[in-house]
């Protein structure tokens, strides 16, 4: 079955079963979004809820893992942090094809362009500002009291994620990109001290990842767990940071040569500032390590969605785009190394 079909039959009757709280199942529409799990609005009886699922297909090993994302929403569920109401995790792959969960609706805002053009100066400062909150209250999680001090392995993050993320490079490569293999020889010569105090990690903290209440500048959700785990503050940072250095025209969007002080956006470096003081923390050093590293596995990310596009597998029809970006993410890393 392809990825944006649903057997309705086979779901209705599974939810009929299992969570007949949501009510009865009429239709679904698919989020045209999102390059990993796919993930469908379910008309029910009672109202919407949103089903995430594995894609078809053969899957890399340890990617997809929507049973994480499941647990970790429901960790969070009365923290500080922002998440959907979680509503049913099944793990049978049998009743649509892979496994799935569902969760809320939240209904709201998700801007795509880091500038924010549809929104006023006053708006677009206190909108980073939400942010930064959100990000800092992330890290500050006490993963024991929330249940989550076995959601990944402490310490030496870095030197995991750089073999992880080799790895699922390799695993994807379609053509050769010589700045990957030139940074995948980088990255581990060049760790830094393991210092920082393990944290709960969203792995792919970007603006279009968050759900903005209607009317005001505050998150409403925060969307996409599926990199989660425990592991390095930083990566977080650095990967939201990268924003501020990609090109404007990109399928993804950074700011480019954007004038951000006249548009009310903060700095790359006063962002990084603010989290620092909301955290009580000292300057980070190692910054451009982060920042290289944080290039690096978005490309091996879309490595990724580029290899499941070409195996007919992609959750988007915009993956070979997003695949395209691989080398250029590749090439920014390098010039924060050259």
């Amino acid at each position: 079955m392809e990825d944006d079909q649903l057997d309705t039959a086979a779901l209705g009757s599974y939810l009929a079963q299992y969570v007949p709280q949501i009510g009865q199942l009429r239709r679904f529409k698919k989020f045209s979004d999102g390059q990993s799990n796919p993930t469908y609005l379910l008309d029910t009886s009672c109202g919407q809820v949103v089903l995430r699922r594995q894609p078809p297909g053969e899957l890399v090993k340890s990617a997809h893992a929507v049973d994480r994302e499941f647990r970790v929403i429901e960790a969070l569920r009365n923290s500080a942090v922002p998440v959907a109401r979680e509503i049913h995790l099944c793990r049978d792959p049998e009743i649509i094809g892979s496994m799935f969960f569902l969760m809320s609706y939240e209904p709201g805002r998700i801007f795509w362009e880091p500038s924010l053009p549809e929104l006023a100066l006053a708006e677009r400062a206190a909108v980073y500002q939400e942010m930064n909150r959100v990000l800092a209250a992330l890290h500050d999680i006490d993963v024991e009291a929330v249940g989550l001090a076995d959601f990944g392995k402490p310490g030496n993050y870095f030197e995991r994620q750089v073999s992880r993320w080799s790895g699922q490079y390799r695993a994807s490569e379609a053509e050769p990109i010589p700045e990957m293999d030139r940074l995948i020889e980088w990255l581990p010569r060049n760790l830094p001290p393991d210092d920082a105090k393990v944290s709960l990690i969203h792995g792919d903290y970007r603006i279009d990842n968050i759900i903005f209440e209607m009317g005001r500048p505050r998150a409403r959700a925060l969307l996409d767990w599926e990199l989660s785990t425990l592991g390095h503050p930083y990566a977080d940072l650095a990967y939201q940071c990268m924003q501020w250095r990609m090109p404007r025209d990109c399928i993804i969007p950074g700011f480019g040569t954007v004038d951000r002080e006249a548009l009310g956006i903060p700095s790359e470096q006063d962002y990084v500032m603010q989290y620092c003081e909301r955290r009580g923390l000292e300057p980070i050093s190692h910054w451009n390590f982060y920042l290289v590293f944080g290039f690096f596995r978005f490309a091996a990310i879309l490595q990724g969605v580029l290899k499941r596009a070409l195996d007919g597998n992609a959750s988007s029809p915009k993956a070979l785009e997003y695949g395209a970006l691989a080398p250029v993410l590749a090439r920014q890393a390098l010039s924060l190394i050259d």
